[in-house]
């Protein structure tokens, strides 16, 4: 499949980002989410009055879709941050209940990103794994700090999982989203480099999805049944920016449909640059061939607006080629993907997918790393 632009970038519309869509019954007012960013900025793991105007704003501005940054699960190592919000405990609970009123306070609709890290901390070479846990012990390929996860281990996350999500519906979130990408403890399951277990949760690449098929149908179970479960999942990981779990279209379907089958509405296909093409000899990317594979709607995400390029190519189409806007709304009219995730695009300018839809284009502000340190 060639991407090409059907007219002028200086003329294109932009309003095919901003038509309305249904992901798994819940209507969104246009195609952008606000990405899941690790913000660290809820002490004791209860998200305050602060995080609840931080996601409101973004609501207030036009994004259709609120998926939360990272939200722990009642697990023992879950996190080794202790201002990463939990999803579990009264305070914490109450706290994400506020967040949700002042969402939809906004005419937004949020879902909360349900999350476990394992082993993946000790891979920037932390001392010991402590309560830390991951399916063979391991935190890259070939360096192993634990022991594999026992049975018993494995149940107690999965339940931990199901007890968030129903925990998320009762609440008022519009959905949930599991966290099985960039090497946390999803993701160790999936990817042969850090799973090398020999029973029912390794083996090939459908058999390493067998942890997250018992998670999406044990939330499946506690859940109602038209409520919106969607699987994050990425090749890359953040020990290894090379690593894939599929080498070819074939291999993504073997592990695609396990998960697909087990009961997911919806998949977030996460790259590091939503441009790139996955597999030699086609232009989709990982969401277009996810979609394509498995017919669920998915979500792609990938350094949308996050240099000062981008802003110029929104504002004039004179980017340096395939990054630029055209690219993605061709994407869209392929029915590539059905709502595109921006990042830290929005953390630097709240007002980010309102300025586009108002042409205010010389308004953006580019992403600065000072915006790490605030919840403006």
């Amino acid at each position: 499949m060639s991407i090409a632009s059907t007219a002028p970038a200086e003329t294109r519309p932009v309003s095919p980002l901003f038509s309305p869509v249904t992901l798994g019954g819940v209507p969104l007012r246009n195609r952008f989410a606000m990405a899941p960013m690790t913000r660290s900025m809820s002490p004791g793991g209860v998200p305050g009055a602060d995080v609840a105007a931080y996601y409101a704003r973004r609501a207030e501005h036009g994004v259709g879709l609120i998926i939360t940054e990272g939200t722990v699960v009642n697990h023992p190592g879950s996190t080794n941050d202790p201002a990463v919000p939990h999803f579990y405990g009264e305070q914490a609970l109450a706290g994400w209940a506020e967040v949700v009123r002042q969402v939809h306070a906004a005419d937004g609709k949020i879902f909360a990103q349900l999350w476990h890290v394992g082993l993946a901390p000790l891979a920037g070479g932390e001392p010991g794994a402590g309560t830390m846990v991951g399916p063979s012990g391991l935190i890259v390929p070939g360096q192993r700090v634990t022991e594999p996860m026992t049975q018993e281990q494995i149940d107690a996350v999965v339940e931990a999982f199901a007890q968030a999500a129903a925990d998320a519906e009762r609440l008022g979130f519009d959905g949930v989203e599991l966290h099985g990408g960039h090497g946390y403890l999803i993701d160790q399951f999936f990817w042969a480099g850090t799973n090398e277990r020999t029973d029912g949760y390794g083996g090939d690449i459908a058999g390493r999805t067998r942890f997250a098929v018992e998670i999406i149908e044990a939330v499946r179970a506690r859940v109602s049944p038209g409520f919106p479960v969607v699987l994050r999942f990425s090749q890359w990981k953040t020990a290894d920016f090379t690593a894939r779990l599929a080498e070819t279209p074939e291999e993504l379907e073997e592990f695609l449909t396990p998960l697909t089958e087990a009961g997911l509405t919806a998949f977030h296909c996460s790259t590091r640059r939503f441009w790139n093409p996955e597999f030699e000899g086609s232009d989709l990317n990982l969401a277009g061939w996810t979609k394509k594979l498995t017919g669920k709607p998915v979500i792609t995400v990938g350094s949308v607006g996050l240099d000062g390029d981008f802003i110029t190519m929104f504002a004039e189409g004179t980017g340096a080629g395939t990054q630029g806007i055209d690219n993605l709304l061709d994407r869209l009219a392929n029915e590539e993907f059905d709502i595109v995730a921006v990042g830290r695009a929005l953390l630097g300018d709240a007002e980010w997918v309102a300025k586009i839809r108002d042409g205010r284009l010389d308004e953006l502000k580019p992403f600065e790393p000072a915006a790490l340190a605030t919840l403006a």
